[in-house]
């Protein structure tokens, strides 16, 4: 038999098992991180931690008061360890640490940081993106002005060569990461790499790194790496204000109704302070107040997320045992196995993600669109879909693996019948 006639009966058989999934007539749905439901169950004691008449702190605060801009002690004092923060180097907000983002974007644009006075808005702004990354990022920083520079990823981080190459330029204020089980391959930053970043010359004197430590205490697996301490290698390297970190609690009780975190050197949180006086008087402590009852302590969010792990781990179980089990012996795919986090990363063969995507779609299986992995929607190879697993229940990630097995097999035959 000719290669030629060998992927024509490939393709026919992709063809076949294609058409056969999308006549079940399914709506699956693996474009979002979100928690389940069930995952969302597991803090419905959140809800009733606080009562009218138990409103004081343990260290005396009416929590329905006005002020308190930095959060509640009790709480930063229950993240602080686990984030590698000191405690008075930490600050507690509202729901979502986009808007921290967003807020200490918006300040250093406006006003300069506390590293350098020199408002970013006076001249062009550039940000590092590591790539494949999150489009959340990118849409804000773009939505503010900056050009977005996309940075390759290996197996410790970003590429440090290409990052310094870039940071030479001044107008370069600084670089994205997601240091711990990164949105969406899942890659985790290596201690070595962290300390490079944190040393790295840089021509803006107020170079930052916007440490987006979303999912430091999401690991899937009882043995897992620590959380890296970015504050003190960026001190020990003689630039303590280089990070600002955030984290939240949006995937650990309730994701519309967490708390925020933003970190960073003494200078920085003086400065987030300062700026966050001018548009609020303090955030919601209350809410603040339910997660100190409801955790406890830093064990008591270990706990908590033991549990999360034992609800998500089999659904990316069921991804990967798919991928292996279709694509094992075979070149057509590779992807990420992560120990934590919200997602799989799929690479293709180059130019059919999208084919996949559209496919998938069609059959019943909602993606995240080809190329938002990549700044400005635009991923050049057109190869990487992120998978999120964490939403629908088991039997529903089963049958989308399936689906997305039988697109990936079909768009791929395509290509290679084609030439």
């Amino acid at each position: 038999m000719s290669p030629n006639s060998e992927l024509q009966t490939q393709l026919d058989e992709a063809s076949r098992d294609y058409e056969e999934f999308a006549s079940r007539g399914l709506k699956l749905d693996i474009t979002r991180g979100k928690p389940s439901p069930e995952q969302l169950d597991l803090a419905g004691d959140l809800l009733t931690a606080v009562t009218a008449d138990d409103v004081i702190t343990p260290s005396g605060v009416d929590a329905r008061n006005y002020g308190g801009l930095e959060g509640l002690v009790e709480l930063r004092e229950i993240f602080a360890p686990l984030l590698k923060i000191p405690t008075d180097q930490l600050l507690a907000g509202g729901n979502a640490s986009l808007t921290f983002m967003a807020q200490a974007l918006t300040f250093a644009t406006m006003h300069g940081t506390a590293a350098d006075d020199r408002p970013w808005g006076e001249g062009p702004r550039k940000l590092l993106c590591p790539v494949p990354g999150y489009d959340r990022h990118f849409a804000l920083t773009e939505s503010l002005g900056f050009e977005l520079l996309s940075i390759p990823m290996d197996e410790e981080g970003p590429v440090i060569a290409e990052a310094q190459r870039l940071a030479e330029d001044a107008s370069v204020k600084g670089m994205w990461l997601v240091p711990m089980y990164s949105n969406p391959t899942g890659i985790t930053i290596s201690p070595k790499r962290a300390a490079k970043l944190a040393a790295m010359p840089a021509a803006a004197s107020d170079f930052t790194l916007l440490w987006d430590n979303a999912y430091g205490v999401h690991h899937l697996r009882d043995e897992h790496v620590e959380n890296i301490d970015i504050l003190n290698l960026c001190a020990e390297a003689g630039n303590p204000e280089r990070p600002w970190i955030f984290a939240s609690t949006s995937k650990i009780t309730l994701a519309g109704a967490g708390v925020s975190f933003f970190g960073g050197g003494p200078l920085s949180v003086d400065w987030m302070k300062t700026n966050l006086g001018k548009i609020s008087i303090g955030p919601d402590k209350v809410n603040q107040l339910r997660h100190v009852r409801f955790f406890g302590d830093s064990a008591g969010v270990e706990a908590h997320m033991r549990k999360h792990a034992e609800i998500i781990a089999p659904k990316f179980d069921a991804v990967l045992d798919a991928l292996e089990s279709a694509f094992g012996d075979s070149d057509l795919a590779r992807w990420t196995r992560p120990d934590g986090g919200y997602f799989i990363t799929l690479t293709t063969m180059e130019g059919i993600a999208d084919r996949v995507v559209k496919l998938a779609a069609e059959a019943g299986v909602k993606l995240t669109p080809a190329g938002a992995t990549h700044p400005y929607g635009l991923d050049p190879a057109n190869n990487v879909i992120r998978i999120a697993p964490t939403m629908p229940v088991l039997e529903e990630v089963e049958l989308a693996a399936q689906g997305l097995v039988a697109c990936l097999k079909l768009a791929s035959y395509e290509k290679l019948l084609a030439g």
